[in-house]
């Protein structure tokens, strides 16, 4: 025979709470709703539970391709100085690069930086000094470059010769000609978050986080490297506020250098967000210092020997076979941030051009 059991609504159990207390089927019919709750309960959770494990199934990292993103920039920066010719009457912009010695890897740079500079449309020279050259005489040769109105950006190829001291020829040049963003002024204007040339690596890292959309605000980032050229003004576009000139990155900035414990470089990397390596040391940053899905930025570039092959080959300061195992985007090396250097060193020469032309015309107006 058809029970007459009833059922109710949860809604209609709670409004009539009193009334229903003392009825003969409630206590029945709420144990049943209970073991039903229950059991949709445990449903729930084991559907979660399954739903997670298939989400964090491992997956390498996405490879930050900074060979094709420094391949887009040149193209923009082909249409950008064209229409600015046209637009303003202006001539192409002009590079000049001083070349001191017979490094290879010096010459080889150089040469990567005047073909990219004629792919944009900018014209460019190299001065080739020998490396017997006093300082007193090229820093009369900057003296020139810098009093010409035919040349809008100077870059001095580093390292120079032992005799010659660096930072007193960086801050010779122009500061409104200095395309690496290496002149004293320019770096002070830099860590005032006001509008300068910036150094091209670290200008380089902030386009390929942008242009990879990898969120930095209010993150934690870790740069292993206190440069003056890499390390140091990285640490500023990370940490300053984004509102301000230099469009930094609002990031909590963790330094660390040679002084810097292992056991302490691990602990840091390991809670960091996004990680950028500029050390120089081979396989300095291992996967066990990486936190899942963490940013990875390696600027180190080395060349080593590699047994299997009996051959050298280019290798960067991070463990990256086994890292991009962990990580969720990394450069690779080469190919990674290299190839920004030479972009953003293209895009400051414009930027440099534009700011020298106005102030020619002002002073023509003048």
């Amino acid at each position: 025979m058809f029970s007459r059991r009833k059922f109710y609504s949860v809604s209609y159990l709670l409004v009539n709470h009193v009334k229903l207390t003392n009825r003969p089927n409630f206590r029945k019919t709420i144990c049943l709703y209970q073991n039903n709750a229950k059991i949709s309960t445990t449903i729930g959770i084991d559907a979660k539970l399954n739903l997670k494990l298939r989400s964090v199934e491992p997956q390498e990292a996405k490879i930050i391709d900074g060979k094709k993103i420094a391949e887009d920039i040149r193209g923009e920066l082909r249409e950008q100085v064209q229409e600015w010719m046209k637009r303003e009457n202006q001539r192409a912009p002009h590079l000049t690069a001083v070349l001191v010695g017979e490094d290879p890897a010096s010459h080889t740079y150089v040469k990567n930086k005047m073909k990219a500079a004629a792919e944009v449309g900018i014209t460019s020279e190299t001065k080739q000094l020998p490396k017997t050259i006093s300082e007193k005489e090229l820093l009369s040769i900057l003296t020139d470059l810098n009093n010409d109105d035919r040349v809008d950006g100077i870059l001095v190829q580093l390292p120079l010769p032992e005799h010659i001291n660096e930072r007193k020829v960086c801050n010779y040049v122009s500061c409104d000609k200095d395309v690496d963003g290496f002149n004293e002024k320019n770096i002070g204007r830099l860590c005032l978050d006001m509008n300068t040339l910036i150094p091209c690596t670290p200008l380089g890292i902030q386009e390929l986080i942008k242009r990879s959309e990898i969120e930095t605000f209010g993150k934690h980032a870790v740069v292993v490297g206190r440069s003056k050229t890499v390390g140091m003004p990285m640490m500023m576009l990370l940490h300053a506020d984004g509102r301000h000139e230099t469009g930094a990155m609002d990031a909590t900035v963790t330094i660390c250098h040679r002084f810097t414990p292992p056991s302490d470089l691990k602990k840091f990397c390991k809670m960091a967000d996004i990680v950028i390596v500029a050390t120089g040391i081979p396989g300095i940053i291992k996967d066990d210092m990486i936190k899942p899905g963490a940013t990875v930025i390696d600027v180190g570039i080395t060349r080593v020997f590699d047994e299997k092959t009996g051959k050298s080959k280019l290798v960067g300061d991070v463990d990256y076979d086994n890292v991009k195992k962990v990580a969720g985007y990394i450069t690779p090396v080469p190919g990674g941030v290299g190839p920004m250097t030479v972009a953003m060193l293209m895009r400051n020469t414009f930027v440099a051009a534009k700011r020298l032309a106005e102030t020619r015309n002002d002073k023509f107006i003048n």
